[in-house]
C-alpha cells in the first residue's frame, strides 16, 4: 500500500486556453496568465522561504488495521526535508510499509534532482479551464490538470489556485500513475493555508484501495509551523 506523497506537493500547471477571466479587481486575465502567475510566484516563494520546522501527524484506519504517527519535520534553505519520527502506535505493518515510505518519499522528492519532476509547470502538466470558486472565503481559479509525462510524482486531477497571491490551495485528484503494484487505487484532498507569508500545506486525506489491507483512510494534518521572518526577502535579493 505504497503511496507516494510527493505526487501531492505541486507548484505549477501547464498549456491551456480558453475565454478571458476577472480578478478579483475585476481585471480580465488569460487562463495562461494566471498559471504563469503561479509558477512565477512559486519560484519567488522556493528561493526567499528559508528554513522552517513543522509537527505532522499521520492517521491510518480500515476495518481490521490502525495505526498513528507523530513526526517532527525541517525544511533547509535549500529545500531539503529532514525528519524526526517522534511517536509511533498501531499495526506495525502500516508503519513500516505505509508510514515510513511516506517520509522516505517526502525527503526524496525534495532532494534537487527530483524536484523538478514533481512542480506544477508547461512542461509536467496541461490545463484546462473550468471556473471560478470561493474557497475558505478566498476567490480561486479551478483547473484541470493533465500530466504531460510519465513522472511517478504526478496527479491527474484538479487544482484551485488562490487568486489574490497565486498560490496553490487545494489539489484533488489521484496517482497519474499507480504507484505500487499492492495499490488498486488511490484518491485524495491536498490542502494549503497560510502561515504569515507563506503557504503551506495544512491537510491531506486520502482514501486508497490497497490489495493486502483493503480500503484505508489515511489523514496528514500539518501544524505548529516555525517559520523564520523575514529576512527570507533581504537574503534573496542578496544572491
Amino acid at each position: 500500500m505504497k503511496k507516494n506523497i510527493a505526487i501531492l506537493f505541486i507548484s505549477a500547471l501547464a498549456g491551456f486556453a480558453g475565454n478571458p477571466i476577472n480578478t478579483p479587481t475585476n481585471t480580465p486575465v488569460k487562463p495562461e496568465d494566471v498559471v504563469t502567475k503561479m509558477m512565477r510566484q512559486d519560484t519567488i516563494r522556493q528561493k526567499t522561504s528559508g528554513a522552517y520546522s513543522w509537527m505532522a501527524r499521520y492517521s491510518l484506519h480500515n476495518r481490521s488495521r490502525n495505526a498513528e504517527m507523530l513526526v517532527h519535520w525541517t525544511r533547509t534553505a535549500d529545500g531539503l526535508k529532514r525528519y524526526e519520527i517522534i511517536s509511533e502506535s498501531g499495526d506495525g505493518g502500516v508503519r513500516d510499509h505505509v508510514f515510513h515510505k511516506l517520509l522516505e518519499s517526502e525527503v526524496e522528492a525534495s532532494k534537487p534532482s527530483e524536484r523538478n519532476r514533481s512542480r506544477m509547470d508547461f512542461y509536467n502538466y496541461s490545463f484546462e479551464y473550468v471556473d471560478q470558486e470561493e474557497l475558505d472565503g478566498r476567490p480561486a481559479f479551478v483547473f484541470d490538470l493533465t500530466p504531460r509525462n510519465d513522472s511517478k510524482y504526478l496527479t491527474k486531477g484538479r487544482v484551485w489556485i488562490d487568486a489574490t497571491d497565486f498560490a496553490v490551495i487545494q489539489v484533488t485528484g489521484a496517482p497519474a500513475h499507480n504507484p505500487s503494484f499492492w495499490t488498486k487505487k488511490v484518491d485524495f484532498v491536498q490542502r494549503y493555508k497560510k502561515e504569515g507569508d507563506v503557504w503551506v500545506t495544512a491537510s491531506n486525506h486520502s482514501i486508497t484501495e490497497a490489495k493486502i489491507f483493503g480500503t484505508a483512510d489515511l489523514t496528514i494534518e500539518y501544524f505548529d509551523y516555525n517559520i523564520a521572518p523575514v529576512a527570507r526577502a533581504e537574503s534573496a535579493d542578496s544572491r
